[in-house]
């Protein structure tokens, strides 16, 4: 096996490519241990002690380490990993560590997530921002089925973004369509902020 390409990412963390196949990250006491030099030959023994013992126990700390900060979704997770240039392989033997104990829930981050935001977002804003964090749909629908019929707090927040933004029904029609407009990017249903400003169908 022969170390093709060796690109130093910072002063301690280089890039290591082994037969232009392999591709992982050491760190500078590494390349000395492992005698890492360019177009050098690396042994089966020490390519796979990397991939069987060090990468691993490096990515497992790096998510346990994540996770004692915050929450994080599989999928934010393995973007995480990615970034560290961590082979799919070790990625995967990471992730399926810290789920076997349960540091990974998808579906309880969405609840907290719910939770947390339902009096200052929509749902569609919500849900966006789930499904880029990886969240199935499935838990999503579920999740705000379990919501449906319960205080109309999309309706509380528009009217808490109008007084913000000092509506009155006497504004002009170009100020009432930049609100309109805010409020779509916001989330909000089209039906629920027409009721909300009083709109008619004509305007």
């Amino acid at each position: 096996m022969t170390i093709t390409r060796i690109k130093e990412l910072t002063k301690s963390r280089y890039l290591i490519t082994v037969d232009d196949e392999f591709t992982f990250v050491l760190y500078k006491g590494e390349l000395r241990i492992y005698k890492v030099k360019l177009l050098s030959e690396m042994t089966e023994d020490t390519f796979r002690e990397i991939m069987t013992v060090v990468l691993p126990k490096r990515a497992k700390l790096r998510l346990l380490n994540l996770l004692q900060k915050k929450s994080y979704t599989e999928k934010q997770l393995k973007e995480k990993l990615e970034e560290g240039y961590y082979p799919v392989d070790i990625i995967k033997i990471a992730i399926d560590y810290v789920k076997s104990y349960g540091y990974i829930n998808d579906q309880q981050f969405a609840s907290d997530y719910y939770e947390y935001y339902k009096s200052s977002k929509s749902k569609n804003a919500m849900k966006r921002e789930l499904m880029k964090r990886g969240i199935p749909n499935e838990y999503m629908e579920h999740l705000f089925e379990l919501t449906e019929g319960s205080t109309d707090e999309e309706e509380i927040q528009i009217k808490r973004w109008l007084e913000k933004k000092h509506y009155s029904l006497e504004i002009s029609m170009k100020d009432k369509k930049k609100l309109y407009d805010f409020l779509m990017r916001k989330g909000y249903s089209f039906d629920k902020i027409k009721q909300v400003m009083k709109l008619s169908d004509a305007e």
